[in-house]
């Protein structure tokens, strides 16, 4: 009896697409954030200076009827009814993320990403709780 060459055995299979790793606050709650938006958002961090966090929400308009909003503020713009997350990205000091209540009734359980494509790059946000987006995935409803 002959054992199997290698050519004989199947050849492995890889996914098409391998999964993104993901991120949430330290508390295992908050906004995912995959790698490569860690990755920027660290990098921008670091370029606001200290005492800077990042306000994710959600304001009426945009082409869908809500539209998604980040911004880097102050710490002393926080509000006392915000949810505070902080995210620990490989490499990078730790940042803070702030969202509003009512935002987070509509972004709970996001995926923010990050593509450095020309054309439809930047900030992209998947929602589970979108009945529409829109093309440049923006805006959204519920």
């Amino acid at each position: 009896m002959s054992s199997p060459t290698t050519a004989d055995a199947p050849a492995p299979t890889q996914d098409a697409a391998a999964p993104v790793a993901t991120h949430t606050g330290k508390d295992g709650k908050g906004i995912r954030i995959t790698e490569p938006a860690m990755k920027q958002l660290a990098a921008l961090m670091q370029q606001q200076g200290n005492d800077k966090l990042l306000r994710v929400g959600v304001r009426s308009g945009g082409c869908s009827g809500m539209s998604y909003t980040m911004d880097f503020i102050d710490s002393a713009a926080i509000r006392d009814d915000d949810e505070h997350y902080i995210y620990e990205p490989d490499g990078a000091p730790s940042f803070r993320v702030v969202s509003d209540p009512k935002s987070l009734l509509y972004i709970y359980g996001m995926q923010l990403d990050f593509s450095s494509a020309l054309i439809g790059g930047g900030f992209n946000f998947t929602n589970p709780n979108a009945s529409q987006t829109c093309g440049c995935g923006s805006s959204f409803a519920v």
